[in-house]
């Protein structure tokens, strides 16, 4: 128990895209392992980190969550939520860490040891100086960062005889747990690392293909090959389950008109694609060469494909573009540690000790009427707001097109309140 608050809270970062059987399991593990009273999830808004668009918006995937035991909803901003993976990592931390309130951090990987994740960690947050010259020493030699950290991070690991570690590389949600470590140990967060074991298919499984949870990503594939929620009924809570039924949900396709729309814009403003997210030079080139060859939006990632760049790394490139998200308004959050509001999404009522914890200890504004949120943030807080603001309203005008029913803003849109 919180000395300050007289309450305990676990933290979980999660997209829930959607939440299913798993998800559920991490969560009862989280509270039952920490003893907390209370959970808080940050989650990512109606874009997430693998390049594409949530399949259900972020009030509904909010839902999901406070119907099977979320007691508190805060978004992940979407510059943040569609970034690598140590900006994920360091939005999420530093989101869940301002709002004063959480004791622990909670999440799955496959090794379900944190000994390992933390040195690891530690070594990518000081970055010794054997572990700094093999860095440099593969960037020069043209490999992507991501390529020539994980080269690095062997050689440094094998000098000083720990190769057992790099074996907990090679698992993503390993990897995302390192960084969140790291985030945690950069920020000086007072928060507690806390990981249980993944019980989950892997990334690429079909449903069905192992005894136990099916993935998000397994479950999306059912939903859009199958265009039915019946394909995914025994893969997710009966509570989920009811808000999928007879909900029209959305795919990176549908976004594909928006998308060669912006693409043909810049090229022909000869605006610099290299100033946003995840674009480089080469990548800039290749866009700009394959501009006219029209194509949907997963055709448009596949076409630009290579080795050097993965599918992930084409769409969240192609993403940034869509929505309008450059380098300078990453660095620029970055400098305002990430996020310096929380926006929120969703509650149970029964968290009222918590939001009043949040509003006497919380580092940043707590955001419940976005009407009113321009009076308790500066200028440049509320710009940084009105972008997330820009990204759900196109996601709702997307939704909106595809499907002929009403749509709220986010303006209008009230809160989740179970």
């Amino acid at each position: 128990m919180d000395k300050h608050t007289g309450f305990s809270a676990v933290g979980i970062i999660a997209e829930y895209n959607p939440f299913h059987n798993g998800h559920q399991y991490h969560m009862e593990q989280a509270r039952r392992l920490t003893g907390a009273d209370f959970v808080v999830v940050a989650m990512s808004g109606d874009f997430v980190q693998r390049g594409g668009p949530a399949i259900y918006d972020k009030h509904r995937r909010a839902a999901m969550a406070l119907r099977c035991g979320a007691d508190l909803v805060v978004e992940i901003p979407p510059i943040f939520a569609t970034s690598s993976a140590e900006d994920f990592a360091g939005c999420s931390v530093a989101l869940l860490d301002q709002l004063g309130v959480v004791n622990t951090l909670c999440f799955g990987s496959e090794c379900g040891e944190i000994r390992s994740l933390q040195q690891i960690a530690d070594i990518l947050a000081r970055e010794p100086e054997s572990y700094t010259e093999y860095l440099k020493s593969h960037l020069r030699n043209g490999l992507t960062y991501p390529q020539a950290r994980l080269q690095a991070l062997e050689l440094h690991l094998n000098k000083n005889q720990e190769e057992a570690l790099f074996q907990v590389l090679n698992s993503p949600n390993n990897i995302l747990g390192i960084e969140y470590c790291k985030a945690l140990i950069r920020q000086g967060s007072i928060m507690t690392p806390m990981t249980i074991t993944r019980k989950g298919s892997g990334y690429h499984d079909s449903l069905g293909s192992t005894d136990s949870f099916s993935s998000a990503s397994g479950i999306r594939k059912a939903l859009a090959s199958q265009k039915n929620p019946e394909s995914a009924r025994w893969e997710v809570p009966k509570e989920v389950f009811s808000l999928m039924e007879n909900h029209p949900f959305l795919l990176p396709d549908d976004f594909t008109a928006i998308l060669n729309g912006e693409l043909l814009r810049l090229v022909e403003q000869e605006e610099s694609l290299c100033d946003y997210m995840d674009v480089s030079p080469e990548l800039a080139c290749r866009i700009k060469n394959l501009v006219f060859d029209y194509c949907s939006f997963e055709e448009r990632a596949l076409q630009l494909k290579t080795k050097q760049y993965t599918h992930t790394r084409i769409s969240r490139a192609l993403l940034h573009l869509m929505l309008g998200m450059k380098k300078s308004d990453a660095e620029a959050r970055k400098a305002r540690n990430y996020v310096p509001y929380a926006r929120v999404l969703g509650f149970r009522k029964s968290a009222t000790p918590l939001l009043g914890a949040v509003k006497r200890h919380g580092r940043i504004p707590l955001i419940t009427k976005t009407a009113d949120a321009g009076q308790w943030l500066s200028p440049e807080d509320y710009t940084f707001l009105k972008q997330d603001f820009y990204c759900s309203h196109l996601y709702q005008a997307v939704y909106a097109s595809r499907h002929p029913i009403s749509v709220r803003n986010e303006f209008n849109r009230p809160l989740v309140i179970l």
